[in-house]
């Protein structure tokens, strides 16, 4: 406020930009915004004026410290999560397999699966020898549409223990020997041998049911895979139909079609029946159909394992 004249008389003219407002000069430390600063306030004797009340201000911008702290870290986290994303992406898609060998170890062709198992007995020795001799194995092995394999030998040796079927039920007693497959080069059908010994029993001397669904569930993904675009699939249905006891100690056989294909989808059915022996007709005792999902991202999959 300052005195003013007019025609002799004089006035009292409040100016309002020149008060700062006492709600300004508080909590200096706020969150960043301008603030009207109080400097200096003096009084001085004007002729004619009489006293006057002076004040200088000024502007200043207070930053809250924690929070642009908060914001530099985010920004950080955000900009170096996006490029490890990406510079991963290209690596895996656009340049070989380097660290397959690393991560799973030296991976065997299908061909060399067929001459690396070692039996650890007579007993698994003989029932290996008979699989890979019977009637059904050779009739098989001479049409040039099927491709033979052992793919649970493709399993490194260090996580092999870990697997179920590969490792933790592989063994005398139980899967003996590792399967023989023969699967259909463009995935529509797949035939696999085995023995399950008496180690497998849910009853005295029969095949636990929950196994028997194991082996459809690998032996049906692995006829369908061919045909998916990344050639790898998860389990989204599978129904069992359970016909007759399977007795324990005997060589069985795995048949499986691929029935319907869309897109990421493929639908598979299939059975598991005993091995003809002397022109006799296998018995089905176990049945299934199920459906398989390539996931979405299954091309960074296949390129990281590439274990085909």
């Amino acid at each position: 406020m300052f005195r003013q004249a007019f025609a002799g008389r004089t006035s009292i003219v409040s100016l309002p930009f020149l008060t700062a407002p006492r709600a300004l000069l508080k909590n200096i430390t706020d969150p960043p915004t301008r603030k009207v600063v109080l400097h200096a306030a003096a009084w001085s004797r004007h002729p004619g004026f009489g006293i006057i009340h002076s004040q200088s201000y000024s502007t200043v911008v207070v930053h809250n410290r924690s929070r642009y702290r908060a914001r530099r870290l985010f920004n950080f986290l955000a900009i170096s999560t996006v490029s490890f994303a990406l510079g991963a992406y290209l690596a895996i898609e656009y340049s070989p397999p380097l660290l397959t060998p690393w991560i799973m170890g030296s991976v065997p062709t299908d061909e060399e699966t067929l001459s690396i198992y070692e039996a650890p007995d007579e007993y698994s020795r003989d029932i290996d020898e008979h699989i890979k001799n019977c009637s059904l194995a050779t009739k098989l092995r001479s049409n040039p549409d099927f491709q033979e394999s052992r793919p649970h030998l493709k399993i490194p040796e260090a996580v092999r223990s870990h697997n179920l079927t590969a490792g933790t039920l592989a063994g005398p007693g139980m899967i003996v020997v590792p399967p023989y497959i023969w699967n259909e080069r463009e995935g529509k059908e797949l035939v696999q041998i085995f023995y399950l010994g008496n180690n497998v029993s849910g009853h005295s001397g029969l095949v636990h049911g929950g196994l028997l669904a194991t082996m459809l569930d690998e032996g049906l993904a692995r006829c369908c895979f061919p045909v998916l675009p990344n050639k790898v699939g998860v389990t989204a249905s599978l129904q069992i139909n359970y016909k007759k006891p399977t007795k324990a100690d005997q060589y069985l056989v795995l048949k499986a079609t691929t029935t319907k294909v869309e897109g990421r989808k493929a639908f598979v059915e299939g059975h598991i029946e005993t091995m003809p022996e002397d022109g006799e007709e296998p018995e089905i005792l176990v049945s299934a159909n199920a459906l398989f999902i390539e996931p979405k991202h299954a091309a960074l999959l296949k390129r990281l394992y590439e274990t085909a």
